[in-house]
């Protein structure tokens, strides 16, 4: 039964979506996973993708699926290129990993339009402007 599940919460794991570089003409985004914990993460497995309203009609994107190996303690990987197109969109990153032989998963969602300017922040580890989701919750 789900009650006698262990409640395995997932802190100091973070899903950014960082600006990697700009022109007068266009912005680079990547998405990573942060670590801040001591420990590394095994067999790290990300699904990603984005759904909602654009224009009236509904819109789905792929599902890509990328298993990422280990990541190192206090240190990050990135997951994948996002385009400012899907930014209206909800995007969801649903992430599971081991730590001791005990798999702890959790899901990050953007919603949409909250990857805009006035919500960057300086990303950890990364030490570039980003918006995070995550962290020590």
């Amino acid at each position: 039964m789900k009650k006698d599940l262990p409640e395995n919460i997932v802190r100091e794991i973070s899903i950014a979506v960082v600006l990697e570089s700009e022109s007068p003409t266009e912005k680079n985004w990547h998405v990573y996973l942060v670590n801040e914990k001591s420990e590394p993460l095994k067999n790290v497995f990300v699904t990603s993708k984005g759904y909602g309203v654009k224009e009236g009609k509904d819109v789905k994107t792929s599902t890509l699926r990328q298993f990422l190996a280990d990541v190192a303690s206090n240190s990050f990987i990135k997951i994948e290129a996002i385009d400012e197109q899907v930014f209206g969109l909800t995007n969801e990153y649903w992430l599971s990993y081991y730590i001791d032989e005990v798999i702890y998963d959790k899901k990050y969602i953007f919603l949409p339009e909250s990857i805009v300017d006035s919500n960057l922040v300086r990303v950890p580890l990364v030490n570039k402007p980003g918006v995070v989701i995550g962290g020590m919750n």
